[in-house]
């Protein structure tokens, strides 16, 4: 017997396997095949695509598609059904490349995209020429990203998402869609661009989907194809660093939940055990004493842990350089304070080699006391988190330091 299959959490990341898994339960509606995928290269002949009676559906790339991509396709296929229309748009933007930047190798395999996406369930291909999307050189007038565009990716790349912006808004413009879809990998890019259309009134819907990983962990990128095999081994640092906060921060939890449930007990429990010489489990009572009248820790030990992972892999070789490792609030990407409760984005950016990652990870922080925690854990992922304010009225004191794990580079789980 067969169990139910899986609806992906929106807020998780999947690997490429669990993405195929999530599309086999959940199928696309079949393209109708008298409608021909529809391969364009300039704004009028894609005005003369039929439209369908349903809702249509862009999803941007440039090029070089892949099992990430697909999942995009997808996606938008489920969602506007057999009588909707999904676009692909196949656009290697000059305005987003900074100089030195991969402009002119970035990869251009347009005959296997278009099969790629024709298998995934796009109507159209839409793969323009620079001339075709600038006619007459760059534009004069771009779209600006705000404050949000200098941060992170926007600090180490000036100007990207002022090109990002310019180009999404053109193509929106010329694909005219109901709905676009943008993977979570780019969050940042993915929160500009939303930001953009509810502050243009953009008449769109913007869709992120789940990031897809290979089975080792790694983020599905383009760029993974310039990876060397030693290369790639510490690329995995990236995903490791993230996996090891999540499951640095999930181990506080439990802890703080243990702690609500055994009360301030522990701390007598933990000298007791101690002078009987059962070392390990007064070390246990010891963390759970700890948990029960100490602060919450959650941002500063999940930097910790995903720092640990980074550093180890800078000592690797090859080497993995860190760009930036960064916690912060989805709203603005700015960086959230160790007191922070709700929802939050931990982002990393790292060379190897001659070659640039990203990747991120969405985490959920609770507030509060223990008895708060306790009550939130494995609840909602919603922004705001409910606080209790109650607290025993003779708490003991809190022991001088928490526990620690050290992490190995490649050691979280994922």
């Amino acid at each position: 017997m067969t169990s139910a299959p899986q609806i992906p959490d929106p807020d998780q990341p999947m690997d490429a396997s669990q993405a195929r898994s999530a599309d086999a339960g959940h199928p696309a509606p079949p393209v109708d095949a008298s409608h021909p995928v529809h391969l364009v290269h300039t704004a009028a002949a894609l005005r003369d695509v039929p439209r369908r009676a349903g809702a249509r559906a862009v999803v941007m790339t440039m090029g070089a598609l892949h099992e990430g991509h697909a999942t995009l396709i997808r996606a938008a296929r489920r969602r506007v059904g057999p009588r909707g229309q999904v676009v692909v748009t196949v656009f290697v933007n000059p305005l987003q490349f900074g100089a030195g930047e991969d402009l002119d190798r970035y990869p251009r395999t347009l005959d296997a995209d278009v099969e790629l996406a024709a298998a995934a369930g796009a109507d159209a291909v839409f793969a323009p020429s620079v001339d075709e999307v600038y006619p007459g050189g760059e534009p004069q007038i771009r779209i600006a990203a705000g404050p949000m565009g200098t941060l992170l990716e926007g600090a180490s790349r000036p100007g990207h998402f002022d090109g990002v912006l310019t180009v999404v808004a053109k193509l929106l413009h010329l694909t005219a869609p109901d709905l676009a879809f943008y993977g979570q990998k780019d969050a940042q890019q993915l929160a500009v661009i939303t930001r953009m259309a509810a502050d243009l009134n953009f008449p769109v819907e913007i869709v992120g989907v789940p990031t897809v990983r290979e089975e080792d962990g790694l983020a599905l990128s383009s760029r993974n194809r310039y990876l060397s095999a030693p290369e790639r081994r510490t690329a995995l640092a990236l995903s490791a660093a993230l996996f090891a906060a999540r499951d640095r921060l999930a181990a506080e939890e439990a802890l703080r939940a243990r702690a609500a449930s055994v009360g301030h007990a522990a701390q007598h429990r933990s000298a007791a055990l101690a002078a009987l010489g059962e070392d390990r489990a007064a070390a246990d009572a010891h963390a759970v004493a700890y948990a029960a009248a100490g602060p919450l820790h959650g941002p500063s030990v999940a930097r910790a842990a995903a720092r640990a992972v980074l550093e180890d892999a800078a000592r690797l070789d090859p080497p993995l350089t860190l760009d930036y490792l960064a916690l912060v609030d989805p709203s603005d990407f700015t960086e959230i304070p160790d007191a922070y409760a709700g929802e939050a984005i931990l982002a990393v950016a790292a060379k190897v080699g001659s070659t640039r990652l990203i990747d991120n990870i969405r985490l959920v922080f609770r507030a509060g006391r223990p008895e708060a925690a306790a009550a939130h854990h494995g609840g909602a992922t919603t922004r705001d988190a409910t606080t209790t304010d109650a607290a025993p009225s003779a708490a003991p004191a809190a022991p001088a330091a928490p526990p620690t794990t050290p992490q190995g580079p490649l050691g979280a789980t994922r």
